[in-house]
């Protein structure tokens, strides 16, 4: 290929099972993840992993700290500050019990991925550096799920800071992957204090990058990416700071985006609608044409 655009060899196949009705879709699993930025030679850098290549899913690509929904993170006990549940439903477009799994999803998923916490002692406060041994050995526990996120913030003596996030967009898993996901991006600045780190079992790399760098990158096959980390990246070069790029959230649109394939003369055609840069025709030997 081209570009770095990751594209699965059993996609074909699991394609033309779908459309003659031989493939039942898998029901999506809900999941979050962050596009973490800090200024950096004027203009916003994003923190990027790069999945290991043994990983079943996307292995060798890049992309952010997240992770999928887990049960707990429904718990309503959880320590919050920031917009009410009901906002954060309307703007998420579910149930107030959904929404705030989704941000908390989100906020765990990035202490758990890159050891960075978006959270605070107060509604108006954010901790400080997270990299001491008592620190780690909760988030630890955290990704051996013996203990869940609403124990950690009640235990630190904590609230979940959701006015940090900004929701960027949605996106859903094909419907012929045999794994699914409905993934909220989210945006958020790297707070004061706070340092990235390699705290993923699943990335063997993290980056601070430009995204019109690693975009430059991708376009020249260099970085491997899927299509939502690729067209994110894309969305966010127009910003001068993070902030600038904090302030857009409010208005993005969380339509989600959804790829579909169709037969058309004797092809696949693969496409993300709004998104034409990643459409595909697949010839009936199955490669990507």
């Amino acid at each position: 290929m081209a570009n770095g655009q990751w594209f699965p060899p059993e996609w074909p196949e699991r394609i033309r099972a779908l459309a003659e009705g031989t493939l039942t879709p898998v029901v999506p699993k809900r999941a979050a993840t962050v596009m973490l930025l800090k200024d950096s030679d004027g203009a916003p850098a994003v923190h990027m992993l790069r999945r290991r290549a043994s990983m079943a899913f996307a292995g060798g690509a890049y992309a952010y700290p997240g992770g999928g929904v887990d049960p707990r993170d429904h718990d309503l006990r959880i320590g919050w500050a920031g917009p009410t549940r009901a906002w954060w439903a309307d703007r998420l477009g579910v149930d107030e019990t959904s929404a705030q799994a989704v941000v908390c999803a989100a906020v765990r998923e990035t202490y758990e991925e890159a050891g960075v916490l978006l959270a605070g002692p107060t509604p108006e406060s954010v901790v400080g550096d997270t990299t001491a041994p008592d620190w780690e050995a909760d988030r630890a526990s955290l990704v051996a799920r013996e203990l869940s996120f609403a124990e950690f913030l009640d235990r630190r003596g904590l609230v979940l800071r959701s006015d940090l996030l900004g929701a960027w967009t949605r996106w859903i898993t094909p419907e012929f992957e045999s794994r699914r996901y409905d993934t909220w991006f989210f945006v958020a600045a790297l707070p004061e204090g706070q340092r990235t780190r390699n705290a993923s079992t699943e990335a063997d790399r993290t980056v601070w990058t430009h995204p019109a760098r690693a975009a430059a990158s991708y376009d020249a096959g260099e970085l491997l990416m899927m299509p939502p980390t690729i067209a994110t990246l894309r969305q966010l070069i127009p910003y001068a700071t993070a902030d600038e790029a904090l302030a857009a959230a409010s208005g993005r649109d969380l339509t989600p985006v959804l790829a579909t394939a169709r037969l058309e003369d004797g092809e696949i055609v693969l496409a993300w609608p709004g998104h034409e840069e990643f459409t595909k025709h697949i010839r009936t030997g199955g490669a990507p044409a």
